[in-house]
C-alpha cells in the first residue's frame, strides 16, 4: 500500500512569548500513514497532537526531521501548493474557516483558488454540499446555522478541493453530542469513499471508530496500533489521563469478576451482542 504521509524523526520547538523559553512540542516522532487509511491521533491537552496535524499541512515547519505528504517535502516552499491540494484540513472552530457570507460561495472558495474552471466549481460545490447533507442550505448565511451545520460546511469546503487526504483537527470539540455524531458519520463516509482520514481528537469513543489509533503523550508516540491492540493497554492509557471507551472499561471489570469476555470488544454494540449470547 502506498504512503500518503511519512514523518521521519520530527522535532518541533516553539518559543514561549512571556519568557522566550524554548518548548519542545514534538520530540523525535516517526510515523507513516497509508493512502486510504483512517488514523486517529489522540492525547491530552499539550500532548502535541494538534502541532503534529499542523506540521502535516505545512502550517508549521519542522525544527528538525522531515514530513512528506504525497511525496512532497513540507519544508520546501515550492511544494506547499501541492501539499495543500493533496491534504486539506478542517479545524476545531468552523468560524475560523468560513470566509463568505453565503454558504455556497464559501464552499467555492477553495476550488476558485486552485484555478478550477467555473463549470467544474459549480459541480464540486453542489456535490460537496450534498455529501454533507447541506445542499438545501446553500443560499443561507453561515452565521444563521448551528455549530454542527457550520462544521459540515467547513468539511464541504475541504471536499470541494478534491484532496486525497483530509486532516481533521478536533472537528467535534465545540459541538454538542448530536453535532459530533453527524460529523463522525460524514468522516466515516469519506473514508469509505477512499479518502485518507487523519482525525485528531480527545474523544476516545471517536478514536475507537478508526482503523488505527496513535496515542501522543508529551510530544512522543506512546501507543500505536489497531483499536483492539491499543485498548489492551488500559492501565497505561489511564496513566496518561485518558479514558478508554465505556465498553472496554466494562469488559475489564467483568473479566475481573470471572466472566470470560473477549479482549477485542471495543464498542457497546459488540458488548450488547456478546452479552445477549452469553450463557
Amino acid at each position: 500500500m502506498s504512503e500518503m504521509i511519512r514523518i521521519e524523526n520530527l522535532v518541533f520547538n516553539y518559543t514561549r512569548e512571556q519568557d522566550d523559553e524554548e518548548i519542545s512540542a514534538i520530540r523525535d516522532v516517526s510515523l507513516t500513514v497509508n493512502k486510504g487509511s483512517f488514523t486517529a491521533i489522540i492525547g491530552r491537552n499539550g500532548s502535541g497532537k494538534s502541532t503534529l496535524a499542523k506540521n502535516i499541512n505545512a502550517l508549521l515547519l519542522p525544527s528538525s526531521g522531515v514530513v512528506y505528504v504525497n511525496g512532497y517535502d513540507t519544508a520546501k516552499e515550492e511544494d506547499v501548493w501541492n501539499i495543500r491540494q493533496s491534504a486539506a484540513m478542517v479545524f476545531q472552530n468552523p468560524d475560523n474557516q468560513i470566509v463568505s457570507s453565503i454558504v455556497e460561495d464559501d464552499v467555492a472558495f477553495g476550488p476558485e483558488n486552485l484555478g478550477v474552471e467555473p463549470e467544474q466549481i459549480r459541480k464540486r460545490v453542489d456535490d460537496s454540499l450534498k455529501a454533507v447533507n447541506m445542499y438545501q442550505h446553500r443560499k443561507k448565511a453561515p452565521h444563521l446555522l448551528s455549530g454542527g451545520q457550520k462544521q459540515r460546511i467547513a468539511i464541504a469546503g475541504a471536499i470541494a478541493m478534491r484532496p486525497e487526504c483530509i486532516v481533521f483537527d478536533e472537528p467535534t470539540a465545540m459541538l454538542d453530542p448530536k453535532g459530533r455524531e453527524e460529523v463522525m458519520s460524514i468522516i466515516k463516509e469519506l473514508h469509505q469513499e477512499g479518502i485518507t482520514v487523519v482525525l485528531i481528537t480527545h474523544f476516545m469513543e471517536e478514536a475507537a471508530q478508526a482503523e488505527r489509533i496513535v496515542i501522543m503523550d508529551r510530544g512522543k508516540i506512546a501507543l500505536d496500533g489497531t483499536p483492539g491492540e491499543v485498548f489492551l493497554h488500559r492501565d497505561a492509557i489511564q496513566e496518561m489521563n485518558l479514558d478508554v471507551p465505556l465498553a472496554v472499561e466494562l469488559s475489564w471489570r467483568l473479566r475481573r469478576r470471572g466472566i470470560d469476555i473477549p479482549e477485542d470488544i471495543i464498542s457497546m454494540e459488540e458488548m450488547v451482542e456478546f452479552l445477549c449470547q452469553y450463557k
